[in-house]
């Protein structure tokens, strides 16, 4: 399975009980998937997977799937323990995903041979094509990124550190030593900042949390990389990135929840974050709104 294109993150709303509100997160994956993008990857970082529950989190995965309509790739999140990451990984199964987003294990610091371990167990457990994220706790050398991705169902590696020497490292060590199709992706936050950059290393593809609120901010982005145009690049990244990622900087978990009250303010009905998130005061809601509109205006 070889993704292409700019990748769907949704978010998942919540209620005002605080339970999910699976309507809504159909039609938001129906509105994200019209627009176009290369896959939706429900029920992982943007949307929350820290924060649900395994029965909640597999109905949500299900909705995601139908309402894709099997236009384009569905993966799921799952991580934590071993035992709780495999009870993810089948019930994203059950929902019908058809890959697995491996987020880091829960809290332990931990040697780059005992995430090998950890990656094989959950691998061990499911035959869906798994892609690994290196963020946080979860930092691979590029040797053991080479026997990760050895594994037969591990498909892709996703970089949240922002090391571009230990990860040009790694991709070279992996497309030397892996003889079969397998794909790198940037998963920073606000990734369009830094993607210039992981193009220049090899590293094509990327999460863009932007397309959950403004898919055609997200689109002409890509596009104007696509299309060598650097001028129109440097704006975007100008006058609505920077501006965007110096406002998510300044509270821990705005990457989060700048994103969903951005869909709200679209008008679709999100709710907030749950806890320990917070939901962005209305001074950086209005800086939101001031900066999304720059940046729909570079699209004239």
């Amino acid at each position: 399975m070889q993704l292409d294109g700019v990748l769907f993150f949704p978010v998942t709303p919540f209620d005002g009980e605080g339970n999910i509100a699976y309507d809504v997160l159909a039609e938001h994956v129906k509105h994200g998937v019209s627009a176009g993008p290369g896959a939706v990857f429900a029920a992982c970082g943007t949307g929350e997977f820290h924060a649900l529950g395994l029965e909640e989190f597999e109905r949500a995965v299900a909705v995601a799937v139908e309402a894709t309509a099997g236009k384009v790739p569905v993966f799921a999140g799952a991580g934590g323990s071993v035992v709780a990451t495999k009870q993810f990984v089948q019930a994203a199964e059950r929902a019908g995903a058809n890959g697995i987003l491996l987020l880091p294990p829960y809290l332990v610091t931990n040697p780059a041979a005992g995430l090998v371990r950890y990656v094989a167990e959950v691998a061990g457990a499911t035959e869906l094509p798994i892609i690994v994220y290196q963020r946080n706790n979860a930092r691979f050398t590029p040797d053991t990124a080479v026997e990760v991705a050895s594994i037969p169902n591990v498909v892709g590696f996703k970089d949240g550190l922002g090391d571009l020497d230990q990860m040009q490292r790694i991709v070279l060590s992996v497309r030397a030593s892996v003889d079969k199709p397998f794909q790198f992706f940037n998963g920073l936050p606000t990734a369009e900042m830094t993607q210039l950059a992981y193009r220049a290393i090899g590293v094509e593809l990327y999460s863009s949390a932007v397309f959950c609120f403004a898919p055609e901010i997200s689109i002409g982005f890509y596009n104007a990389v696509q299309a060598g145009d650097t001028a129109l690049v440097n704006r975007f990244l100008y006058e609505f990135y920077k501006p965007l990622v110096e406002l998510r900087d300044q509270v821990p978990g705005y990457a989060v929840a700048l994103v969903k009250a951005a869909v709200r303010a679209n008008g679709l009905e999100v709710g907030g974050v749950r806890p320990p998130l917070v939901d962005p005061s209305d001074e950086h809601l209005a800086a939101l709104d001031k900066i999304i509109a720059a940046g729909k205006a570079l699209l004239a």
